[in-house]
């Protein structure tokens, strides 16, 4: 008899968000027919990695209401640059190509929730 055989089930959690750069910022973001939120993060924030999975919890909760991004200041410094970022987390909540609100540090949920909905 031999050692029983491990199953092992891997389960990948899919992100939802949009990666946003300076280069599609434009196309995704500022000519989005529906309201878009962008999340300004660093991989070495620990307040961006508190914020990161609400932001994807957002992504599927608002699915096709609402355009979810992340953008990564360290990689993208000029979209960053041009909309005065200079704390992370920050994030911006656009409509019609337009900020319409801005939340900079770790909130809940419920905020960011509340937010959105004011853009519907």
């Amino acid at each position: 008899m031999g050692v029983p055989k491990k199953i092992l089930i891997t389960i990948k959690n899919i992100d939802m968000a949009i990666e946003v750069t300076d280069a599609n910022f434009e196309e995704i973001v500022l000519q989005s027919d529906k309201p878009v939120l962008v999340d300004f993060w660093a991989e070495w924030c620990g307040p961006c990695r508190m914020v990161g999975p609400l932001v994807e919890e957002l992504a599927h909760d608002y699915e096709g209401k609402v355009v979810v991004t992340k953008m990564d200041v360290d990689s993208n410094p000029g979209t960053a640059a041009k909309f005065g970022i200079r704390n992370i987390p920050t994030i911006l909540f656009f409509k019609g190509g337009d900020v319409a609100d801005k939340q900079v540090g770790a909130v809940p949920k419920t905020i960011l929730s509340s937010k959105l909905d004011a853009l519907l």
